[in-house]
């Protein structure tokens, strides 16, 4: 692949999906993020959303009603005993991740589970047993492996057209001292497991496994993190290479990421974690950008990933290559280590 041109090469996209198999889905949970997958899946994919669970009940009826959603059920296991839900995709807080998904994984359902997939890599371990025993699918719901940009930007890197990879940086800030639920240590509050998953996922991907963490930060007055800087070291091929992932739910930042090379960088436009475009700049060459025009202006969402469920259950297989098993274990290792150097221990840790 050359990067010196003035028009972007052509890159793969992920599959449609719309041409996934159709699951019928169960939303556990009905908060604000439930609402953004039973809003975007159904629009812009097969997938079928059938059936909410709610620990309040007007809460779930108001949430079914907003996005014509046919069942509401008064529990969570109300919800996962339903013989018409083939898949439940949960929604809570980190706090209850685990429990959660052992629940409907042990009722026979497979499962996507919000990221970070749960306190710990302990309790991943857990949840991913379970699924292993019953035979089931699990994925964490780490969208953005899943978006078009990511899918072309990781065909660049793996293309070798920026050489050695010398660091790959990524931001997630946002102002969000009016959300109550991450200022709680019983809720598994804090900066790192909502917005600094995205930056740590980010560089595993490009980078895999760090072989050392570095951490700082600020903490609540509760003891949860405000904001982190977080630097990562590797081994192997990527011994000479280093991540930087800084987040914060104090500030608003510009939630860029870059990948730079020795024959040239990405900069991807924020927030990087979305439907998004990058700039591609050789050493030596002229600057372009993706997406090409046929494809600006459009908008994704959580579909990737419910397609990616769909494709995996229907080919009977337990786990995503796009996302994997060990994938998730190792981000929630490398955040288990960050929180350790930062001093944030969860109730009943």
């Amino acid at each position: 692949m050359s990067l010196l041109a003035t028009t972007p090469p052509s890159l793969p996209l992920p599959p449609d999906p719309r041409e996934a198999p159709a699951l019928r889905w169960g939303i556990l949970g009905a908060g604000g993020i439930a609402g953004t997958f039973a809003r975007d899946v159904p629009a812009r994919s097969a997938q079928r959303v059938v059936a909410v669970g709610s620990r309040s009940a007007d809460k779930g009826a108001a949430f079914a009603a907003s996005h014509g959603i046919e069942r509401v059920h008064g529990s969570y296991e109300e919800l996962v005993a339903d013989p018409d839900v083939d898949a439940v995709y949960v929604a809570t807080p980190h706090s209850h991740h685990r429990d959660h998904a052992v629940l409907a994984l042990e009722a026979g359902k497979h499962v996507l589970v919000e990221k970070a997939f749960t306190r710990s890599a302990a309790e991943a371990r857990e949840v991913l047993a379970v699924a292993e025993r019953q035979g089931l699918f699990a994925m964490e719901a780490m969208w953005t492996r899943f978006l078009p940009h990511t899918v072309a930007l990781r065909a660049v890197v793996d293309s070798g057209a920026l050489g050695e990879i010398c660091t790959v940086t990524a931001d997630h800030g946002q102002r969000l001292d009016h959300v109550e639920r991450l200022f709680a240590p019983e809720l598994a509050g804090g900066a790192l497991l909502d917005l600094g998953v995205y930056d740590v996922s980010f560089a595993h991907l490009l980078l895999g496994a760090p072989a050392g963490v570095r951490a700082t930060g600020v903490l609540t007055d509760r003891g949860v993190d405000l904001q982190e800087a977080v630097v990562l070291t590797y081994d192997g091929e990527h011994e000479r290479a280093l991540a930087v992932c800084t987040a914060s739910m104090w500030t608003a930042s510009a939630t860029g990421a870059s990948v730079v090379g020795t024959e040239g960088r990405i900069d991807v436009a924020g927030p990087f974690y979305g439907s998004t475009s990058f700039v591609v700049t050789p050493r030596g060459g002229e600057a372009w950008q993706w997406p090409p025009a046929e494809l600006a202006g459009h908008r994704y969402g959580f579909e990737y990933e419910a397609a990616e469920v769909a494709r995996c259950v229907s080919a009977g297989r337990q786990q995503s290559d796009v996302m994997p098993w060990s994938a998730t274990l190792e981000v929630m290792g490398t955040m288990d280590e960050v929180r350790r150097q930062l001093g944030v221990v969860y109730p009943g840790e």
